[in-house]
This record gives structure tokens, C-alpha cells and sequence, in this order.
């Protein structure tokens, strides 16, 4: 074979874009080895100090020209194109697809490697187009046999791998490759020319303009790296299905990972794929609901320290690998699932809670209150503004919780148990619930044997909703034995007007008004009437 030319695309927009196209360039280079070709690097992007003419077109997080034309070459680029304009700045798919078929034409390169991303994968598309030349998408294996390139590809929905070669009278092809599986090496002493070409001009697409571009949040840990990882797949149906992956992950404070169907299907993004078309992941603890556990996926799972499996199928794959298998309906099992996983993480929010300002001999806990506030309003999709509608807050109280900046009262989460329909009960370890028990029995007695309170909830000692009367004499305090507790407290006035000091502010209510507000906030009631006051006060605690 000729000495041929082998291109690697080199994503710029992020350091994280950056190092996964130096996984493909290691890739090019397997395979320039085996075909005797050379290898080069195409970099796009902006002069070094171009001002930006706008924000739209401000590089922001991209990686530099220079630094990165020198890292290639040193991991064994013989030649490193960078192709420059100021226009160039920003990076466009429809754009820099133009600049690099262009550049292609006139160089006649045999094949040109991008990674596989929504950006690749759009570039490639459009460069193919434009030179018409071949397309081979998804390459897990690129190989030469018998002195030909052939592209090993899933198909049929990654059941099997496809050998896709180009055509007799093809002599160009683009092909996305994703950059996994391979080491990036660096030797210092690769000598690689960098070849600097400044374009006269460029042609911006007609019709097409860029509204809005940024970077994506970086406040969940990266797949890669999660300690939790929950998995879905096509057995999950639709994207509602789906969406019972997300509520576990974020109840478990983990990532969210996908086969190849709901990726296709468009449920979840790219790069939340898993196996060998996508990442690889090493979690201690992985959830695999509704995948059946073809090859494709579960080489990207195999090094989890364990693999709980869920499929309806008893005889699907993925149960020879699972550390614990479940046959069950994962559209089924996963809403109970979520339900014990938030109990748990609100478990978790007691115990931060507890642990706001520990003892000397006291260590708060790994997890702080205000993460796990914000791990369980992401598992259910909610905005702080969402969590704050429904549990009575502000958006700005909300965000000074998740950021440890205040300590909530109990009563928070007695709302967010509420909010989320759980019963507060199931959070509290059994000694908790016996001593508060104990509390509350203790608390009933002392209330009715002092005829401060006339319970309408017989044996109510141990509930978490009691109600009782309450008889104010004309003129008097009430002088109840417990005054403040934690939980919540409503009351409403049936006849005469009631005083109330609640944290020595001063409230009064006439019949039929009522008043809702934190039990742990010290507060003490008064008749103001001439004749007996009376009303009704349910009491809500843990």
C-alpha cells in the first residue's frame, strides 16, 4: 500500500473534548502501523490573540492552537495541520465541517478519524456530504485485513458488529471513533512538523446563525469516575421509563448511564453511553435496569465491583455477570426502588442535620445537609424554585441550604417528606423511633393528665398526627407543660380570640382564622376574650 495519510480531528472545545481526541489520534496511529501511513493532526480554530468580536465567539474554555499542536506531535503526529481564521474562534459543527472538507479536497487524504461525539458525528456528516466521500459511524474497531480498512461497527441495535469497508471507487472516508480503551502515550523526543495555514476567508453558512453556546454543568462527578452508577436500557420503554434511572441515580447520589437504544431513541445524551461504543466504567456499585446485557454493553461494566441486574427475561445475559439478579419488570420494581432510596437519602438529611454543629466528640457525617438536599431535588428533575413551591420556602432559602450557608429546621424536612409523599417515619433508625415514641407518650400524658388538652385522637401517643382542644380560661395564659417541640402546629380558633406569641411576636385570631407555623419555635397561647377561648390544634412531629 502507498504511503497514504491517516487524519485525526482534534476537538478543542474542552480539555476533557481535547484528551478524547488524543485517544483517537493513538488509535490512527495503530492502524497507520499496520498500513504503512502517515498520520496527521487537523487543529481549527483562531489565531493566537484574536480578541472576540462578540461573546458568542469567545473560545472561553477551548484549548489553545499551540499547546495543543505540541501535544500532538509529541504523542506521534508526523504533521500537525492548524488551519486558523477569526472567524474560527468559536466552534461551530456546520462550520468547521466546511473548513475541513475544504482542506480535504485538496489533500486527498485516505481516511479521517473524529471522536465520537454529537460534534464529531455532525462534522463527519457534513464533511462527507460536501466531499462526497464515505461515512462509517460508530467505529469500535478500526482494522486492516488484507491491506483494506475495514470499520467493525455495531448493528441491529449493538446486538451484533458489522465489517463495513469502502467501496471500489471510494478512496476517502470519515470516520467517528470513540476514544476509549487505549492509553495516551508521550514521547518527548517525537519530532512532528506543525504546519500553520491561515485561511484567506471563510464562508459562514447561509441561514444558519449562533444564538447561544456554553459550557455543561460540571457539578455532577464524570461517569467515569462515579462510585454509583445506574443503568438503563430499552427494556425501560419510553423516555418516562427512563426517567426512573434518573430518580435512583440521584437518589443514590450517583451518575446516570445508558445502552445503546435509549441513546438512539434520543432519552438521554451521547455521553451517557456505556460499553465498547461508549465509556467504561468502575463504579463500586452498579444498577442495570432493563438491559439485557449484550457484549457490546457489558464490556464497558465488567470492572464494577458489583452489578445488581434487573430484567424481566430470567435467561437475558447480563444475569451471568450480575452480582445479584432480579427478574422483574424494571418499569415495575425501579418506582419502589426509588421510593427506599429517598427514604434513605432522607435519612441521611436527619443525620446531616443532627451533625449542623456537632460535639467535640462528634464527627459530621461524609455527606453534607445542603448535597444532599440538592441530590434529592435532582432526582426528581426539580428546579430550586420547584423545591421551593412546595415546601413553602424561597428560591434564595433553598440555595442557602444546598450551600450549607443556613441551617433549616426540622420542620424543612418534614416539608420535603411531604413534597415528596414519603412518610418522615421510615428515615429514622429503630432506636430513634422508639425513643421518640417514648417522647411523644411521655409529652401526651403530661398534656392530658394536666387537662391543658382534651385529646380528639384516642390512643394517639405513638402517631405522628394526634389532634386535641384546647380550653383557654377568659383573661389567662394557657400554661402548657411543653411548649416547644420539634415538628409542625395548626391551629384554629372556634370561639373567643386567641393571642398568640410565637417567638415574641405577637398574633391574634378571631374565630374561623387559623395559623400554621414550626413547633420548635417557641410559642405560648392566650385568651383575650371575656369568656373561654377554645380551638383546635393539630400537632404533626417526627
Amino acid at each position: 500500500m502507498s504511503r497514504a495519510e491517516i487524519w485525526t480531528f482534534g476537538d478543542l472545545r474542552t480539555a476533557q473534548q481535547w484528551r478524547a481526541s488524543q485517544k483517537v489520534l493513538v488509535k490512527a496511529l495503530t492502524v497507520a502501523k499496520e498500513a504503512d501511513a502517515a498520520v496527521s493532526m487537523i487543529l481549527i480554530g483562531a489565531p493566537e490573540g484574536t480578541p472576540a468580536a462578540s461573546p458568542l465567539n469567545d473560545p472561553g474554555a477551548c484549548v489553545g492552537l499551540k499547546e495543543a499542536a505540541a501535544q500532538a506531535a509529541a504523542i506521534g503526529a508526523q504533521t500537525v495541520y492548524c488551519l486558523t481564521h477569526p472567524l474560527l474562534a468559536a466552534p461551530r459543527a456546520d462550520l468547521y465541517a466546511r473548513v475541513l472538507a475544504d482542506f480535504v479536497q485538496q489533500r486527498k487524504p485516505w481516511l479521517i478519524f473524529l471522536p465520537l461525539n454529537d460534534f464529531g458525528r455532525e462534522t463527519a456528516a457534513i464533511g462527507a456530504q460536501r466531499c462526497q466521500a464515505g461515512l462509517i459511524a460508530d467505529c469500535v474497531a478500526p482494522l486492516i485485513e488484507n491491506g483494506r480498512f475495514v470499520g467493525r461497527c455495531p448493528a441491529w441495535g449493538g446486538q451484533i458488529l458489522a465489517d463495513i469497508v469502502l467501496a471500489d471507487g471510494w478512496p476517502t472516508a470519515f470516520v467517528t471513533v470513540p476514544p476509549h480503551g487505549v492509553q495516551i502515550p508521550v514521547n518527548p523526543s517525537a519530532v512532528g512538523r506543525i504546519e500553520t495555514i491561515a485561511l484567506s476567508r471563510i464562508a459562514l453558512p447561509e441561514g444558519l446563525s449562533l444564538v447561544q453556546r456554553g459550557l455543561e454543568s460540571e457539578e455532577g462527578k464524570r461517569l467515569e469516575e462515579a462510585e454509583t452508577v445506574v443503568v438503563g436500557g430499552a427494556g425501560l420503554g419510553d423516555m418516562q421509563g427512563f426517567g426512573l434511572v434518573r430518580e435512583l441515580a440521584g437518589a443514590l447520589g450517583g451518575e446516570v448511564g445508558a445502552t445503546r437504544p435509549p441513546v438512539m431513541n434520543h432519552w438521554v445524551d451521547e455521553e451517557r453511553l456505556i460499553g465498547q461504543t461508549g465509556k467504561t466504567v468502575r463504579p463500586r456499585l452498579l444498577v442495570s435496569a432493563g438491559t439485557s446485557g449484550a457484549v457490546q454493553y457489558t464490556a464497558g461494566i465488567m470492572e464494577s465491583e458489583t452489578i445488581v441486574a434487573i430484567d424481566r427475561d430470567p435467561a437475558a445475559p447480563i444475569f451471568q455477570i450480575a452480582d445479584i439478579g432480579i427478574v422483574a419488570d424494571a418499569k415495575t420494581l425501579l418506582p419502589i426502588l426509588n421510593q427506599r432510596a429517598q427514604q434513605s437519602a432522607l435519612r441521611r438529611l436527619a443525620d446531616a442535620t443532627c451533625a449542623l454543629t456537632p460535639s467535640e466528640t462528634e464527627e459530621a457525617p461524609k455527606a453534607g445537609f445542603g448535597a444532599i438536599v440538592r441530590q434529592l431535588r435532582e432526582a426528581r428533575n426539580w428546579s430550586q424554585a420547584d423545591l421551593a413551591h412546595a415546601t413553602g420556602q424561597t428560591p434564595e432559602f433553598i440555595a442557602h441550604v444546598e450551600e450549607d450557608k443556613l441551617s433549616p429546621p426540622v420542620s424543612f424536612i418534614l416539608g420535603m417528606a411531604q413534597a415528596m409523599k414519603i412518610d418522615p417515619g421510615t428515615f429514622l433508625r429503630k432506636e430513634e423511633r422508639a425513643v421518640l415514641r417514648d417522647r411523644r407518650a411521655q409529652a401526651y400524658y403530661q398534656r392530658t393528665q394536666a387537662y391543658s388538652y382534651v385529646t380528639l385522637t384516642p390512643e394517639a401517643a405513638n402517631s405522628h398526627l394526634r389532634a386535641f382542644m384546647i380550653t383557654i380560661e377568659a383573661q389567662r395564659d394557657h400554661k402548657p407543660v411543653a411548649y416547644k417541640h420539634e415538628g409542625e402546629e395548626f391551629i384554629y380558633v372556634l370561639e373567643g380570640d386567641l393571642g398568640l406569641t410565637l417567638d415574641a411576636k405577637e398574633h391574634t385570631l378571631k374565630p374561623g382564622e387559623s395559623i400554621h407555623f414550626n413547633s420548635d419555635v417557641p410559642h405560648k397561647l392566650k385568651s383575650l376574650s371575656t369568656q373561654p377561648t377554645r380551638c383546635l390544634v393539630v400537632l404533626y412531629t417526627v
